[in-house]
């Protein structure tokens, strides 16, 4: 356990926010130098490092990068491309299923690089969409709420402490509103999948008075001083960020299974200069990026070729078949089909109303 939250404690990252364009001119000091676009819903002060790694190692290429939410980039990219305009040279973003929408529609061109073949399969479909980062869905814990006891480490164990627990903790389970947060309905339909009783543990959380949040910080600020006892499949990394500055919350990954989901690259099809874009993606992809990736964006590594506590070979080494990556293939865009979306969330809001 201590192995596992000290891999999570590496996971931080924050959520998108609008912000304005940043720039960074060539470092051979070339006013003419080409420039590399990257539309992104990673926080710009948190892309920093890599940006500063690939101009280290291109210091001929200028870069503009431009932080978005997840919902725009996909957007800009496909009006741009709609309207005959150039658009990013690199597009990254948390929102797997429109990323992989993108490079199903014929948005995205195909990227056939040095790490292609040896990349995980399912990390990567058709070499135009690559996943890059490894964050797992977590189960978080008030640790003073459980002193003398164990916080339930699968979802039997979940509904069971529910059950149990009673009037003692009603009110004070937390969840992400699936309707309004993407990673939510992301987590919730693949528990659909893995889990063919997961309307029970659904039921018992309704039963518990579970309360619904649309951003993981609500959830983790009511476990960390107490209102809440539990969090129900919290991205990792914004867990082990908290639990590092909140000794009072703990993480579990559940032993039964742990989805696992991804931000994804992909070089867009109307790049302005996709040779830019393929050598950002490649050095995204190299040992040296996938380094700066998890020791100072501090967000786990994909990469096999990459050792170290804050990658998915060590996380792979020390959990196996307990972890359930999220393939990066068109069965995400399952979860884009309006009429299925609206079956699900219509389910969830019923199940959890009756109780």
């Amino acid at each position: 356990m201590r192995l596992v939250l000290t891999l999570l404690a590496l996971l931080a990252t924050s959520s998108p926010v609008l912000a304005e364009p940043a720039f960074f001119a060539a470092r051979d000091g070339n006013a003419d130098a080409p420039v590399l676009v990257v539309y992104s819903s990673l926080d710009e002060p948190l892309a920093r490092p890599m940006i500063d790694g690939f101009q280290k190692a291109n210091p001929d290429v200028a870069v503009r990068y431009e932080e978005m939410l997840t919902g725009e980039v996909h957007d800009r990219i496909v009006s741009e491309t709609d309207a005959g305009r150039k658009t990013a040279d690199f597009a990254f973003s948390s929102a797997m299923d429109l990323q992989v929408k993108l490079s199903n529609d014929g948005y995205a061109q195909r990227s056939d690089l040095p790490m292609s073949d040896r990349w995980p399969q399912w990390a990567n479909w058709r070499n135009t969409a690559y996943a890059l980062t490894f964050e797992p869905a977590v189960f978080v814990y008030h640790k003073p709420s459980f002193k003398g006891g164990k916080p339930p480490a699968s979802r039997a164990e979940f509904v069971d402490y529910l059950k149990r627990q009673g009037e003692k903790v009603y009110g004070r389970i937390g969840t992400y509103d699936i309707e309004r947060s993407g990673v939510g309905f992301l987590f919730m339909a693949r528990d659909q999948e893995q889990f063919g009783d997961i309307w029970t543990v659904i039921q018992a959380m309704g039963a518990a008075g579970v309360k619904l949040y649309s951003t993981s910080s609500a959830i983790l600020e009511r476990v960390a001083d107490g209102r809440f006892v539990l969090g129900y499949n919290i991205l990792g990394s914004y867990a082990a960020d908290w639990a590092s500055r909140h000794p009072d919350v703990g993480i579990v990954l559940p032993k039964d299974y742990t989805v696992v989901m991804s931000r994804i690259g992909l070089v867009p099809q109307a790049a302005a200069s996709p040779e830019l874009g393929r050598r950002y993606l490649a050095f995204f992809m190299s040992q040296e990026g996938q380094e700066i990736l998890s020791r100072e964006l501090q967000i786990a590594a994909v990469s096999p070729e990459v050792s170290g506590s804050n990658t998915a070979r060590t996380m792979n080494a020390l959990l196996g078949a307990q972890l359930k990556p999220v393939p990066v293939s068109p069965g995400l865009m399952v979860y884009l089909d309006q009429v299925k979306r609206a079956r699900l969330i219509a389910r969830w809001n019923e199940v959890l109303r009756n109780q």
